[in-house]
């Protein structure tokens, strides 16, 4: 369906009260067209009627004229610059972001992703949260496997304490 008809349905799904629908077709427009700042900024409105401040922060992340309320609770929810670099969506270089100051935004995000990471990160290729998250998995996988570990000794402590009392 081309882009106008589909914001015509947009329009009409607002006029009637359907805002999980409008909100659902924008998503879609931003992930076919993720360079069109026009659609970021309806689809912030749209989490706007939602009472939504930090995913009409994470849209309209790329505008100057953005609501610093609402770009705190976008930057809380999402914490990490690879966290921030997903959770905006965009595709290809900062060089297809329509103002400079989009661009600027963009390559910020992108550097501060790869600082974290310590090596070169492009949008196209955005690493997956486990690489982010390693560490601190790492050290809660250790913990449940010596609490498994922890609780089959136990048992084979009580089965050959049992198996002793049986032969005394």
């Amino acid at each position: 369906m081309p882009l106008r008809d589909t914001l015509a349905r947009v329009d009409a799904d607002l006029a009637v009260g359907r805002v999980p629908v409008a909100r659902q077709r924008l998503r879609g427009l931003v992930s076919s067209f993720p360079d069109d700042l026009t659609l970021r900024r309806r689809l912030a409105e749209v989490y706007r009627l939602y009472g939504e401040p930090a995913e009409a922060g994470r849209w309209m992340y790329l505008e100057r004229d953005r609501d610093p309320v609402e770009t705190a609770a976008f930057e809380a929810r999402y914490r990490t610059a690879l966290q921030r670099m997903r959770a905006l969506a965009w595709q290809g270089s900062e060089a297809l972001a329509r103002t400079p100051f989009a661009a600027e935004q963009l390559a910020a995000v992108r550097a501060a992703c790869s600082d974290a990471l310590g090596r070169p990160v492009e949008w196209d290729a955005v690493p997956s949260g486990a690489q982010e998250e390693s560490r601190p998995r790492a050290f809660a996988d250790f913990l449940a496997g010596a609490g498994c570990l922890l609780a089959v000794l136990v048992i084979l402590a009580i089965w050959v304490n049992g198996l002793v009392a049986l032969f005394d």
